[in-house]
């Protein structure tokens, strides 16, 4: 059987953004967004449990026998650091464990557009990343801190669980806190961070309603907070928001998120053409007054129609991120519109652009049509992967 050092090597190499170890099942790897396994070799729970329980610490196994689950990071000198969730299924131990760059992510090797770089230098609000797990929020989330650390002179700081990409001080003093090592919990470390006189506090994730209040009402008193929610849209994103206090301190919560919000990046990592690897294909909400009005009034649902129309303050709706990057040649049409959330909406967009023009004579439509046809007829390879060696 592979030790956990050749596992990390292989999928490091086959560029792996997950590595997924459960009982009576293969080993598995995700590889551009679709899970492959390594062999037919089934890890036997004994196996597994072998695996994961080497790269716990004595506390860890209390917690995880207590709790059932634990978020933790664990580091390979001289390979990378990882991202590890460690959970029970079916009576067994199992883990998904993520890869994270020794190397922090440069912002401009992200193909982010470029209005998220002048978000990342406003002084107060709250910017919320967002979107299913594995599309990148954190890599995103880290980028924007680095650019604040090389180029601010403030303080910085982090509440994670686990800790990620590691931040060096550069023109700020950043400070990272990780859950269970430095503090007991979110909430725990957002009661106190604002006496610590942060400039910017960045929230790992925004899970329940004491860590959100906390984050809006810092927002409020004047920092810069970055945070993530697993939505998938910033209409939606509001909804959540709202939806976690009751029923009756619901309009309160509208006015102070209309408030203290900056701004909301959805985004999805969206496979690139017939090469290998994602390109980020983002929405992007700016609080202007027509943004906070809807939220205040409940009008919620026009969201998406005022991000459309506010291309001239920086918005973009996921459709209009799609079809950036399928007319530059970066995605499939198919692609793209298996990725929109309204198909029907981003092919009639297509179409219009494409329709010719009355004094011409060239039949763009057609040319469509016809490429249309071909796509169909292709289809992407599925990367393949190494087999493991295995010991006996």
């Amino acid at each position: 059987m592979l030790n956990f050092r050749e596992l990390c090597e292989i999928a490091l190499n086959e560029r792996a953004s997950d590595i997924i170890l459960s009982a009576n099942t293969p080993i598995s790897l995700r590889v551009d967004g679709e899970v492959v396994q390594m062999n037919n070799k089934k890890l036997s729970p004994e196996e597994c449990r072998s695996i994961i329980e080497s790269l716990l610490t004595e506390k860890q196994k209390s917690i995880i026998l207590r709790r059932k689950e634990l978020d933790f990071s664990y580091s390979i000198t001289g390979l990378s650091r990882f991202r590890v969730n460690a959970y029970m299924q079916k009576g067994t131990l199992a883990a998904s464990i993520r890869p994270i760059p020794i190397f922090l992510p440069k912002f401009h090797e992200l193909n982010l557009p470029p209005i998220i770089e002048k978000l990342a230098f406003t002084h107060r609000g709250i910017v919320l990343i967002t979107g299913p797990a594995g599309s990148g929020k954190s890599t995103t989330l880290a980028a924007m801190i680095d650019l604040i650390n090389a180029k601010r002179k403030c303080h910085i700081i982090t509440i994670e669980d686990p800790i990620e990409f590691h931040h060096e001080n550069k023109q700020s003093i950043v400070e990272q806190r990780e859950i269970h090592v430095d503090t007991e919990s979110f909430s725990a470390a957002l009661t106190s961070v604002v006496r610590q006189t942060p400039d910017v506090i960045m929230i790992g994730e925004l899970r329940d309603l004491e860590t959100i209040s906390t984050a809006i009402t810092a927002a409020e008193t004047g920092h810069l907070v970055f945070a993530t929610l697993h939505t998938i849209d910033a209409a939606q994103t509001i909804h959540r928001i709202i939806d976690v206090f009751p029923p009756l301190q619901q309009a309160q919560v509208r006015t102070q998120l209309a408030g203290a919000l900056n701004s909301v990046i959805s985004q999805q990592l969206v496979p690139m053409g017939y090469k290998k690897g994602r390109i980020p294909a983002v929405e992007i909400l700016i609080s202007t007054s027509a943004i906070r009005n809807l939220i205040i009034n409940d009008e919620v649902r026009q969201i998406p129609t005022a991000i459309f129309t506010g291309r001239d303050q920086g918005m973009q709706s996921l459709n209009q991120s799609l079809k950036a990057l399928f007319k530059k040649g970066a995605i499939s049409f198919d692609v793209a519109r298996a990725y929109s959330n309204s198909p029907t909406e981003f092919t009639n967009s297509i179409l219009a652009d494409l329709e010719p023009a009355t004094d011409r004579k060239i039949d763009y439509l057609k040319i469509f049509k016809n490429l249309l046809y071909r796509l169909k007829i292709i289809k992407r390879k599925k990367p393949a992967v190494k087999k493991a060696l295995h010991r006996k």
